[in-house]
């Protein structure tokens, strides 16, 4: 199977692999284990059989029932369906969670990140993903994914790859590729091979800030200390949960 960060498919424009990212203590998040995505409900056969050879065998939808009923998602041959939609609705905990430590000021988007990381629900709704890679056989795959794989789907990725040891520098060009491709999503528009080139190369030389997504990891790190004790606390992971998800996603 390729080492790609971008895999193309027909019916979706920003399916992603979270491998290959290398990690403070010189480790590398393994390939072809953790993807991340925009809608998958218009997935052709074709790509339904690459996400089968890929064994990527839980989907992890952080889209509101909404977004889920309009757009169903289409599964693979044994793949799994996890709803874990991200904002607050009616019979969820929709309530902001106590936090110990100093939190930054955010711009208005950044505002929203800020609430969704600080909810209870949303809290609860990571925390569902985390299990699920937790539990994950290790010959299988897991993609989480919202409409346009973009703000929900980028905390989420930023959560998993703060976890494995990545830093802040690279998890923010991570979010900056995704508005990127965001530009190919809303118009619905594959990107070819070539610009799907110059977008990682960029991604891999951009010296942006990503504002929204540093006050993301910021409000973390101010309010838990660290990303470790934000899992423990609010996600309601164990240490040993937390090393388990080290071992099996770190080479």
């Amino acid at each position: 199977m390729a080492k790609q960060r971008l895999v193309p498919l027909d019916g979706a424009m920003n399916f992603r692999d979270l491998g290959g990212y290398q990690t403070a203590d010189h480790r590398t998040v393994a390939w072809g284990r953790i993807y991340r995505a925009d809608s998958l409900s218009s997935l052709s056969a074709k790509d339904l059989q690459l996400l089968a050879d890929r064994r990527i065998t839980v989907d992890c939808d952080l889209r509101t029932a909404f977004e889920q009923r309009a757009m169903p998602d289409k599964l693979a041959a044994g793949m799994r369906y996890i709803d874990c939609h991200v904002y607050a609705e009616e019979g969820d905990a929709d309530q902001q969670s106590d936090v110990p430590g100093k939190i930054l000021p955010a711009g208005y988007l950044g505002s929203i990140y800020q609430h969704i990381v600080l909810n209870v629900h949303s809290q609860h709704a990571f925390g569902k993903v985390m299990r699920e890679l937790v539990e994950l056989a290790p010959d299988e795959a897991l993609v989480f994914h919202c409409s346009a794989g973009k703000d929900r789907t980028g905390m989420m990725a930023a959560l998993i790859l703060k976890m494995l040891g990545v830093d802040d520098q690279t998890i923010i060009k991570d979010y900056l590729l995704t508005n990127q491709l965001y530009d190919f999503a809303a118009s619905r528009q594959l990107p070819s091979a070539d610009q799907m080139g110059q977008m990682v190369a960029k991604m891999n030389t951009t010296k942006g800030d990503g504002p929204v997504m540093k006050g993301f990891l910021a409000t973390i790190e101010q309010g838990w200390g660290t990303v470790d004790q934000f899992l423990i606390r609010q996600l309601d992971l164990s240490v040993q949960e937390i090393d388990r998800l080290r071992q099996k996603f770190l080479e």
